[in-house]
C-alpha cells in the first residue's frame, strides 16, 4: 500500500502547477473587487488611482492566467511524452490492421477498400 501510496502522490512540478492555477484563479476573483474599489476611488476625486487600481489588477490577473496555462502545458506534455505513464509512443509508419486481423470477435466483418462507401 505504500507503493501505491508513493505513486499517487504529486510531485514537485504538480504541486507547483497547482499553486500557480490556484493564483490565478484568486487574482481572477479579485478583479470584480478591483473595479468597485476604483470605482469608489474615483467617485472620491482619485480618478487617476483608481484607473491604476483596476488595470493593474487586469494585468497581473492576465499573466498569471498566462503563467498557469503555460505551466498546465508544460506538466501535460510531460505527462503525455511517456515519463509518467508507461506509453509506447506509435510510430506514423506502423500499420494497425495487423491488430484487426486477430480480432477476438467472431461477428467482425472484414471489408476490402473496395466495399468502402465514400459519403462526400
Amino acid at each position: 500500500m505504500t507503493g501505491w501510496h508513493a505513486e499517487r502522490t504529486p510531485d514537485r512540478s504538480a504541486k507547483t502547477m497547482i499553486a500557480v492555477t490556484l493564483l490565478a484563479l484568486l487574482l481572477v476573483a479579485a478583479v470584480p473587487v478591483a473595479l468597485l474599489a476604483g470605482v469608489i476611488m474615483m467617485i472620491l476625486g482619485h480618478v487617476v488611482g483608481g484607473f491604476a487600481l483596476f488595470g493593474g489588477s487586469v494585468i497581473v490577473a492576465a499573466l498569471a492566467v498566462v503563467l498557469a496555462g503555460m505551466s498546465g502545458m508544460r506538466q501535460l506534455r510531460k505527462l503525455v511524452s511517456g515519463r509518467a505513464f508507461n506509453i509506447l509512443q506509435q510510430d506514423g509508419d506502423q500499420d494497425t490492421d495487423a491488430e484487426a486481423e486477430s480480432s477476438d470477435y467472431a461477428d467482425v466483418v472484414r471489408l476490402d477498400r473496395s466495399e468502402y462507401t465514400e459519403v462526400r
